[in-house]
Protein backbone atom coordinates (compact mmCIF):
# COMPACT_ATOMS: atom_id res chain seq x y z
CA UNK A 1 0.00 0.00 0.00
CA UNK A 2 1.07 3.59 -0.48
CA UNK A 3 2.25 5.87 2.30
CA UNK A 4 -0.10 8.38 3.88
CA UNK A 5 0.50 11.24 6.29
CA UNK A 6 -0.29 8.82 9.12
CA UNK A 7 2.47 6.38 8.18
CA UNK A 8 4.44 4.83 11.01
CA UNK A 9 8.18 5.39 10.68
CA UNK A 10 11.18 3.34 11.75
CA UNK A 11 14.68 2.73 10.42
CA UNK A 12 18.18 1.48 11.03
CA UNK A 13 21.00 3.71 12.30
CA UNK A 14 24.56 2.73 11.46
CA UNK A 15 27.85 3.90 9.95
CA UNK A 16 28.01 2.68 7.28
CA UNK A 17 24.50 1.40 6.73
CA UNK A 18 24.20 0.80 2.98
CA UNK A 19 25.00 -2.91 3.43
CA UNK A 20 22.15 -3.46 5.90
CA UNK A 21 19.52 -6.04 4.96
CA UNK A 22 17.05 -4.61 7.47
CA UNK A 23 15.29 -2.16 5.09
CA UNK A 24 14.70 -5.01 2.64
CA UNK A 25 13.42 -7.38 5.35
CA UNK A 26 11.10 -4.86 7.00
CA UNK A 27 9.93 -3.68 3.59
CA UNK A 28 8.88 -7.23 2.71
CA UNK A 29 6.89 -7.46 5.92
CA UNK A 30 5.29 -4.03 5.45
CA UNK A 31 4.11 -5.09 1.99
CA UNK A 32 2.91 -8.50 3.19
CA UNK A 33 0.77 -7.11 5.98
CA UNK A 34 -0.44 -4.03 4.08
CA UNK A 35 0.87 -1.62 6.71
CA UNK A 36 0.97 2.13 6.22
CA UNK A 37 4.59 2.55 7.24
CA UNK A 38 8.20 2.89 6.17
CA UNK A 39 11.53 1.57 7.39
CA UNK A 40 14.50 3.57 6.14
CA UNK A 41 18.32 3.42 6.30
CA UNK A 42 19.81 6.20 8.43
CA UNK A 43 23.55 6.70 7.93
CA UNK A 44 24.69 8.46 11.10
CA UNK A 45 28.31 9.37 11.81
CA UNK A 46 29.34 8.44 15.36
CA UNK A 47 30.00 12.12 16.16
CA UNK A 48 26.38 12.94 15.33
CA UNK A 49 24.70 9.94 16.92
CA UNK A 50 23.45 11.62 20.10
CA UNK A 51 21.63 14.36 18.21
CA UNK A 52 20.29 11.88 15.64
CA UNK A 53 19.07 9.68 18.50
CA UNK A 54 16.99 12.54 19.95
CA UNK A 55 15.97 13.57 16.45
CA UNK A 56 14.03 10.34 16.08
CA UNK A 57 11.69 11.52 18.83
CA UNK A 58 11.32 14.98 17.29
CA UNK A 59 10.51 13.49 13.88
CA UNK A 60 7.81 11.19 15.21
CA UNK A 61 9.59 7.89 14.61
CA UNK A 62 8.22 4.84 16.40
CA UNK A 63 11.78 3.62 16.89
CA UNK A 64 14.80 2.20 15.09
CA UNK A 65 17.36 -0.53 14.94
CA UNK A 66 20.91 0.34 15.92
CA UNK A 67 23.91 -1.35 14.37
CA UNK A 68 27.69 -0.96 14.36
CA UNK A 69 29.20 1.23 15.75
CA UNK A 70 26.33 2.70 17.77
CA UNK A 71 25.10 -0.10 20.06
CA UNK A 72 27.01 0.93 23.19
CA UNK A 73 26.31 4.64 22.70
CA UNK A 74 22.61 3.90 22.31
CA UNK A 75 22.74 1.87 25.52
CA UNK A 76 24.00 4.94 27.39
CA UNK A 77 21.43 7.32 25.86
CA UNK A 78 18.22 5.34 26.38
CA UNK A 79 15.70 6.54 28.97
CA UNK A 80 14.79 2.95 29.84
CA UNK A 81 16.37 -0.45 29.21
CA UNK A 82 14.88 -3.92 29.06
CA UNK A 83 16.34 -6.61 31.27
CA UNK A 84 17.96 -8.37 28.35
CA UNK A 85 19.55 -5.16 27.10
CA UNK A 86 21.08 -4.63 30.56
CA UNK A 87 22.33 -8.20 30.67
CA UNK A 88 23.91 -8.01 27.21
CA UNK A 89 25.27 -4.49 27.73
CA UNK A 90 24.27 -3.13 24.33
CA UNK A 91 21.17 -1.99 22.47
CA UNK A 92 20.07 -2.90 18.96
CA UNK A 93 16.40 -1.88 19.08
CA UNK A 94 14.87 1.44 20.12
CA UNK A 95 11.17 1.81 20.88
CA UNK A 96 9.78 5.32 21.35
CA UNK A 97 6.76 5.55 23.61
CA UNK A 98 3.82 7.95 23.47
CA UNK A 99 5.56 9.86 26.25
CA UNK A 100 8.59 10.46 24.02
CA UNK A 101 10.84 8.28 26.16
CA UNK A 102 13.13 5.79 24.43
CA UNK A 103 13.32 2.18 25.59
CA UNK A 104 16.42 0.27 24.55
CA UNK A 105 16.18 -3.44 23.87
CA UNK A 106 18.55 -6.10 22.57
CA UNK A 107 16.93 -8.78 20.44
CA UNK A 108 20.07 -10.67 19.39
CA UNK A 109 19.64 -13.36 22.05
CA UNK A 110 15.99 -13.76 21.05
CA UNK A 111 17.00 -14.09 17.40
CA UNK A 112 19.67 -16.67 18.17
CA UNK A 113 17.37 -18.85 20.26
CA UNK A 114 14.41 -18.56 17.86
CA UNK A 115 16.65 -19.60 14.97
CA UNK A 116 17.33 -22.86 16.81
CA UNK A 117 13.82 -23.32 18.20
CA UNK A 118 12.26 -23.14 14.75
CA UNK A 119 14.77 -25.41 12.99
CA UNK A 120 13.96 -29.11 13.01
CA UNK A 121 17.70 -29.88 13.02
CA UNK A 122 18.09 -28.33 16.47
CA UNK A 123 16.07 -30.85 18.52
CA UNK A 124 17.68 -31.39 21.92
CA UNK A 125 20.24 -28.63 21.49
CA UNK A 126 19.43 -27.00 24.85
CA UNK A 127 19.42 -30.18 26.92
CA UNK A 128 23.11 -30.30 27.79
CA UNK A 129 26.30 -28.25 27.94
CA UNK A 130 26.98 -25.72 25.19
CA UNK A 131 30.38 -24.69 23.85
CA UNK A 132 30.60 -21.06 22.73
CA UNK A 133 33.62 -20.05 20.68
CA UNK A 134 34.47 -16.36 20.97
CA UNK A 135 33.86 -13.74 23.67
CA UNK A 136 32.88 -10.57 21.80
CA UNK A 137 29.58 -8.69 21.84
CA UNK A 138 27.74 -11.36 19.85
CA UNK A 139 28.97 -14.02 22.26
CA UNK A 140 27.48 -12.10 25.17
CA UNK A 141 24.05 -12.21 23.52
CA UNK A 142 24.41 -15.91 22.73
CA UNK A 143 25.44 -16.78 26.30
CA UNK A 144 22.54 -14.77 27.72
CA UNK A 145 20.09 -16.53 25.42
CA UNK A 146 21.40 -19.99 26.26
CA UNK A 147 21.25 -19.44 30.00
CA UNK A 148 17.75 -17.96 29.76
CA UNK A 149 16.73 -21.06 27.81
CA UNK A 150 17.92 -23.27 30.66
CA UNK A 151 21.16 -24.66 29.23
CA UNK A 152 22.88 -26.10 32.33
CA UNK A 153 26.43 -24.99 31.49
CA UNK A 154 28.09 -22.79 28.91
CA UNK A 155 31.77 -23.44 28.19
CA UNK A 156 33.41 -20.34 26.82
CA UNK A 157 36.62 -20.31 24.79
CA UNK A 158 38.38 -17.31 23.26
CA UNK A 159 41.81 -16.64 21.80
CA UNK A 160 42.31 -14.01 24.53
CA UNK A 161 41.43 -15.80 27.76
CA UNK A 162 40.95 -12.55 29.70
CA UNK A 163 37.93 -11.67 27.57
CA UNK A 164 36.33 -15.02 28.36
CA UNK A 165 36.98 -14.51 32.06
CA UNK A 166 35.42 -11.05 32.00
CA UNK A 167 32.30 -12.45 30.34
CA UNK A 168 32.11 -15.35 32.75
CA UNK A 169 32.18 -12.92 35.68
CA UNK A 170 29.11 -11.18 34.25
CA UNK A 171 27.02 -14.35 33.95
CA UNK A 172 28.18 -16.32 36.98
CA UNK A 173 28.91 -19.93 37.80
CA UNK A 174 26.96 -21.48 34.90
CA UNK A 175 29.64 -20.15 32.54
CA UNK A 176 32.99 -21.94 32.63
CA UNK A 177 36.07 -20.67 30.83
CA UNK A 178 38.04 -23.26 28.87
CA UNK A 179 41.37 -22.91 27.09
CA UNK A 180 41.99 -21.96 23.48
CA UNK A 181 42.65 -24.17 21.56
CA UNK A 182 39.79 -26.05 23.21
CA UNK A 183 40.81 -29.22 25.07
CA UNK A 184 39.02 -32.26 23.66
CA UNK A 185 37.86 -33.18 27.16
CA UNK A 186 35.78 -29.97 27.23
CA UNK A 187 33.86 -31.16 24.14
CA UNK A 188 33.01 -34.71 25.14
CA UNK A 189 29.39 -34.17 26.32
CA UNK A 190 28.54 -30.95 24.45
CA UNK A 191 25.06 -30.82 22.88
CA UNK A 192 25.55 -27.51 21.05
CA UNK A 193 28.67 -25.84 19.62
CA UNK A 194 28.35 -22.19 18.58
CA UNK A 195 30.92 -20.18 16.64
CA UNK A 196 30.68 -16.44 17.29
CA UNK A 197 34.20 -15.59 16.08
CA UNK A 198 35.08 -13.87 12.81
CA UNK A 199 36.78 -17.12 11.79
CA UNK A 200 33.34 -18.14 10.55
CA UNK A 201 33.99 -15.89 7.57
CA UNK A 202 36.98 -18.00 6.53
CA UNK A 203 40.61 -16.96 6.48
CA UNK A 204 42.83 -16.65 9.53
CA UNK A 205 43.97 -19.67 11.48
CA UNK A 206 41.00 -22.02 11.25
CA UNK A 207 42.82 -24.94 12.86
CA UNK A 208 41.74 -24.28 16.50
CA UNK A 209 38.14 -23.91 15.35
CA UNK A 210 38.07 -27.03 13.19
CA UNK A 211 39.93 -29.06 15.81
CA UNK A 212 36.86 -28.87 18.03
CA UNK A 213 34.76 -30.94 15.64
CA UNK A 214 36.39 -34.39 16.02
CA UNK A 215 35.96 -34.15 19.80
CA UNK A 216 32.21 -33.43 19.71
CA UNK A 217 29.65 -36.20 20.24
CA UNK A 218 28.03 -37.35 16.99
CA UNK A 219 24.66 -35.96 18.11
CA UNK A 220 25.97 -32.45 18.83
CA UNK A 221 24.43 -29.61 16.85
CA UNK A 222 26.83 -27.10 15.29
CA UNK A 223 25.85 -23.53 14.43
CA UNK A 224 27.55 -20.31 13.34
CA UNK A 225 26.16 -16.79 13.73
CA UNK A 226 27.74 -15.71 10.41
CA UNK A 227 25.18 -15.74 7.57
CA UNK A 228 27.36 -14.80 4.60
CA UNK A 229 28.47 -17.27 3.46
CA UNK A 230 25.41 -19.18 4.60
CA UNK A 231 27.40 -22.38 5.04
CA UNK A 232 30.64 -21.20 6.61
CA UNK A 233 33.84 -23.27 6.55
CA UNK A 234 33.08 -24.33 10.13
CA UNK A 235 29.59 -25.55 9.20
CA UNK A 236 30.85 -27.18 6.02
CA UNK A 237 33.41 -29.18 8.00
CA UNK A 238 30.82 -30.08 10.66
CA UNK A 239 28.37 -31.33 8.06
CA UNK A 240 31.10 -33.40 6.41
CA UNK A 241 31.60 -35.12 9.77
CA UNK A 242 27.88 -35.93 9.99
CA UNK A 243 26.79 -33.24 12.46
CA UNK A 244 23.46 -31.50 12.25
CA UNK A 245 24.03 -27.84 11.39
CA UNK A 246 22.02 -24.60 11.54
CA UNK A 247 23.18 -21.54 9.63
CA UNK A 248 23.13 -18.00 10.99
CA UNK A 249 20.61 -16.35 8.66
CA UNK A 250 17.67 -17.16 10.91
CA UNK A 251 19.25 -15.20 13.77
CA UNK A 252 19.24 -12.09 11.57
CA UNK A 253 15.63 -12.64 10.53
CA UNK A 254 14.21 -13.50 13.95
CA UNK A 255 15.99 -10.70 15.83
CA UNK A 256 14.01 -8.25 13.67
CA UNK A 257 10.60 -9.54 14.77
CA UNK A 258 10.21 -7.82 18.19
CA UNK A 259 11.08 -4.38 16.79
CA UNK A 260 8.69 -4.70 13.86
CA UNK A 261 5.86 -5.68 16.19
CA UNK A 262 6.58 -2.77 18.56
CA UNK A 263 6.72 -0.17 15.77
CA UNK A 264 4.05 -1.38 13.37
CA UNK A 265 1.63 -3.30 15.60
CA UNK A 266 1.84 -6.65 13.79
CA UNK A 267 3.83 -9.72 14.80
CA UNK A 268 5.66 -10.78 11.62
CA UNK A 269 6.50 -14.32 10.61
CA UNK A 270 9.74 -15.62 9.18
CA UNK A 271 8.39 -17.67 6.30
CA UNK A 272 10.17 -19.71 3.63
CA UNK A 273 9.56 -17.05 0.98
CA UNK A 274 10.88 -14.24 3.20
CA UNK A 275 14.02 -16.28 3.86
CA UNK A 276 14.37 -17.06 0.16
CA UNK A 277 14.09 -13.37 -0.78
CA UNK A 278 16.87 -12.38 1.65
CA UNK A 279 19.02 -15.29 0.51
CA UNK A 280 18.57 -14.11 -3.07
CA UNK A 281 19.74 -10.63 -2.09
CA UNK A 282 22.81 -12.24 -0.55
CA UNK A 283 23.47 -14.20 -3.74
CA UNK A 284 22.85 -17.41 -1.79
CA UNK A 285 20.45 -20.32 -2.13
CA UNK A 286 18.68 -22.51 0.39
CA UNK A 287 20.16 -25.70 -1.03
Amino acid sequence: MGLTGAARLAGVMGWPVAHSLSPRLHGLWLDRYGIDGAYVPLAVHPDRFAEAFRGLVALGFRGANVTIPHKEQAFALCDRLTGRARAIGAVNTLVIGEDGLVTGDNTDAFGFIENLRTDAQATGAFEGPALVLGAGGASRAVVHGLLAEGVPEVRLANRTRARSETLAEVFGQCVRVVDWPVPHAACADVRLAVNTTSLGLGGGDMAPLLDVLPALPAEALVTDIVYKPRITPFLLAARARGHRIVDGLGMLLHQARPGFEAWFGTAPEVTADIRAAILSDLGETSA
